[in-house]
């Protein structure tokens, strides 16, 4: 009866704020700008899409009010005699609305004959293929996401997810969660996740705030020639700017955090945005019984002033501090195994970066100076009893520090632009490290002291130039870029790591089009595999830069700017890649649970392949529908050698199918499905004899894999739906927003393999220690259940 009541008082209050929330719309100011001379652009029109002809013109300032925008998700569409017509990225209108600014290119004379119609699908002459712009509607209101970015992107085709729902694991192509890489605003970050794992770019939670986020641009291959590092995708954050009209604040509580942003402005140049996120999940984790409990404090800044008309700078930042103790009072099987080995988790990692910015009529220069650390640290006991050093098996300090130094220019040149830049980075690695190591029966267990240092300095550069025909149906680019460093002779060679590119595209009408591109990427292996020593020497200093041959072919058809259907195939050879001495087993096989990977003795001999055909659909209606679809078909495939023969990969789901769609209904509600498949990965057996041994398991305290059957097994497929509900109030002077989030609202269960584990009871106490055997059991290893997220933002 009490939820009854609780359920009525809620409609009843909706109900009441949907009958205060009466405006009819908002004014919308802005400026039009011209991208290389940054003079005004005066009377040119403004017209909001989809919106018939509400718009207004520009003053002899540039300067244009719009008024009374319905409240929404908009775009905007600029055109002037002379300039290419732009459709702007999705604005939020509301009460705090900010000043829009629009940079409009001068469009070369041939073209002023060719009628131009921007679209929202917008693809570059540098990466016609394999690349995707998610906008403000995606980001709010994505179902299953909680607006975690890592999750977002899962919707695209050749993007897996972990079933078991509490990774960011990003998985493209057949690639591992090491081979991604991430720019904000042009500034490199290392991870974007909370709780990282060392080594890899993956981890639970995202440290970014999607209400900083403006459009994100990802790639999945044909990656721009100034974007150093990715083998598998590389994720272009456009950061919102600060507001030059008004000051507004966003407070957000969700089911994990308590967030809050702003923007605004300082003076007449200057503007700012902000974000700090507060974590109650050690709150919500203990209360649902759980073995961990993680707690984390994330924030963000951007600050944009403009010194002259022609020169800018910009000053970022994000920080992340993560705390995951362990809750040893839970009781049961499944608690007991994740306790075993778990350790406790702190971590401080930060961004710092500035980015100064001159605009000399055709060419565009700038400069970028970037700072990024990470401390990473660990700490396990046997048993989680800390009485006793005696019963430490790890305590782990490890920092990552790297200064990138970065100059560029960008010319426009008619139907050419050219691209060209160098870059300086200097890097350390220090890691000092307690742990319990077990070798083998023979030569049982130790406790290992470890102790590392590495300072390294890097250098890249690159030049690309892009065409597009007098039509603009036929566009070309080409670029190269080398990369090196001072680790080995063999790094030092530049010219060994050429990155050569091409990407070609035809238009063969408005609707169709076929687009191509070919490449070789490289990556350096990470800091934890490259400072590793052994007897105080680097051992692995044969190590060379990892390399993949990458290509990609597509068709695409639009159908007015509503529906897009696009085809695409893709082969990916990889080879160099380090190839662990221990196991066998490639390191991009690693690195998608906590801790640390690639410090061990490794080799450059493992190569691999990744192929397959992706289909997409993406379906748009303004201020209703927006669907989009996938579907990938692939195999990802390694090999310890070019002689060995080719084994699964970690990451061979063989097919991933994701459809999401938002319907828009009347008084601002809308609901969000999700429907999210992959096939089953391969997985490898336990080592019983092994993982038995008492000396072995406390070691460790978890069972080993028995690597002579790697990836022999499979797991069987995974299905779930997701669902999400908005409503939003717009009021006068701000905005309410309330959403529900259900995860797997089907409740669908994913089997894993059992669980080896420990009874904790020695089978033959009286025989020699190296001997002695604990008695084993399996746990059953099924997870899946509903997942309730209720959000409120306010707006103000």
């Amino acid at each position: 009866m009490k939820t009854v009541r609780l359920l009525l008082s809620f409609a009843a209050a909706l109900l009441f704020l949907s009958a205060a929330a009466a405006p009819k719309g908002y004014p919308v100011r802005g400026r039009v700008i011209d991208r290389n001379t940054r003079q005004p652009v005066p009377y040119a029109s403004v017209v909001v899409s989809d919106a018939g002809n509400r718009g207004a013109s520009t003053d002899s300032a540039g300067m244009f009010t719009i008024e009374r925008v319905e409240p929404g998700i908009r775009r905007f569409v600029i055109s002037s005699l002379g300039y290419r017509t732009f459709l702007t990225s999705e604005y939020l209108v509301s009460a705090a609305t900010p000043f829009v600014e629009v940079e409009l290119e001068e469009a070369p004379g041939a073209i002023e004959a060719v009628t131009v119609t921007p679209s929202p699908f917008r693809r570059t002459v540098e990466s016609p293929v394999a690349m995707h712009v998610i906008g403000v509607r995606e980001i709010e209101k994505s179902p299953g996401s909680n607006r975690d970015i890592s999750r977002i992107v899962r919707s695209y085709p050749g993007v897996a997810f972990s079933p078991v729902g509490y990774r960011n694991d990003l998985i493209v192509r057949g690639g591992g969660p090491s081979e991604n890489r991430f720019y904000m605003d042009g500034i490199e970050i290392p991870n974007i996740n909370h709780f990282a794992t060392q080594g890899a770019t993956g981890g639970p939670v995202s440290i970014l705030n999607s209400d900083l986020v403006r459009e994100i641009s990802f790639y999945t291959g044909a990656f721009p020639v100034d974007r150093s590092g990715a083998l598998s995708s590389v994720l272009d954050f456009r950061l919102k700017d600060g507001d030059m009209d008004k000051q507004s604040f966003k407070a957000t509580l969700g089911a994990s955090e308590v967030s809050l942003s702003g923007r605004g402005h300082i003076g007449r140049k200057t503007t700012y945005l902000f974000s700090l996120r507060q974590s109650y999940l050690q709150l919500l984790f203990k209360m649902l019984g759980l073995p961990f409990l993680p707690n984390f404090i994330d924030g963000q800044f951007k600050v944009k002033s403009r010194l002259t008309e022609r020169d800018e700078l910009v000053v970022l930042g994000l920080a992340g501090i993560d705390d995951m103790k362990l809750n040893t009072d839970q009781k049961g099987e499944e608690a007991e195994y994740l306790l075993s080995y778990l350790p406790r988790i702190q971590q401080e990692t930060f961004t710092v970066g500035a980015t100064y910015r001159h605009y000399a009529g055709i060419h565009t220069q700038s400069v970028a100076l970037s700072h990024t650390y990470l401390n990473n640290r660990n700490l396990k006991y046997r048993n989680n009893d800390s009485s006793t050093e005696e019963n430490l098996t790890l305590r782990l300090r490890s920092v990552e520090q790297k200064s990138t130094l970065r100059a560029d220019n960008r010319s426009q040149l008619g139907r050419w632009t050219l691209r060209a830049g160098a870059e300086l980075t200097y890097s350390t690695y220090t890691n000092t490290t307690l742990q319990r190591l077990f070798h083998s029966a023979e030569q049982g267990s130790e406790l290992s002291d470890y102790r590392t240092w590495l300072g390294m300095v890097g250098w890249g550069a690159f030049v690309g130039a892009d065409y597009k025909s007098p039509n603009e149906r036929f566009t070309a680019s080409a670029g190269v870029r080398a990369d090196g460093c001072d680790y080995s002779s063999s790094t030092s060679a530049f010219w060994r790591n050429l990155s050569p590119r091409l990407s070609l595209s035809y238009a063969f009408s408005h609707a169709w089009s076929l687009s191509g591109s070919a490449g070789l990427y490289y990556q350096l292996p990470p800091y934890t595999a490259l400072g590793f020593k052994d007897g105080g020497a680097l051992v692995n200093l044969g190590l060379d830069y990892m390399r993949v041959t990458e290509g990609s072919l597509g068709v695409k058809w639009n159908l007015r700017d509503r529906l897009m259907l696009s085809l695409e195939g893709f082969y990916k050879f990889y080879d160099r890649v380090p190839l662990s001495v221990a196991d066998g087993v490639p390191l991009t096989c690693k690195g998608n649970d906590y801790g640390v990977v690639g410090n061990e003795q490794l080799v450059s001999t493992a190569e691999g392949r990744s192929y397959g055909l992706e289909a997409m659909v993406s379906w748009q209606l303004p201020d209703r529908v927006n669907v989009v679809g996938s579907f990938t078909l692939y195999r990802s495939e390694y090999r310890s050698d070019r002689h060995a023969p080719y084994i699964a990969s970690a990451w061979d789901n063989r097919f991933v199918a994701n459809v999401s769609g938002t319907y828009d209904f009347p008084r601002n509600w809308s609901v969000g499905l999700k429907l999210s498949a992959v096939g089953g990965a391969p997985y490898t057996p336990y080592d019983v004899d092994k993982s038995s041994l008492k000396e072995a398991w406390d070691a460790q305290g978890r069972p080993y894999y028995d690597y002579d059957r790697y990836n022999a097994e499979r797991l069987d497929a995974f299905a779930q739906l997701d669902l999400r509900i908005d409503k939003v109030f717009y009021f006068r002077r701000c905005m309410l927003g309330i959403y529900i989030d259900l995860q797997n609202i089907t409740v669908s269960k994913l089997r894993q393999p059992d669980v080896l584990m420990s009874t904790g009871v020695v089978e033959n106490p009286t025989a020699p220690l190296a001997e002695q055997r604990y008695r084993m059991k399996y746990i059953a290893q099924e997870s899946g259940t509903l997942l309730p997220t209720l959000g409120v933002t306010v707006e103000f």
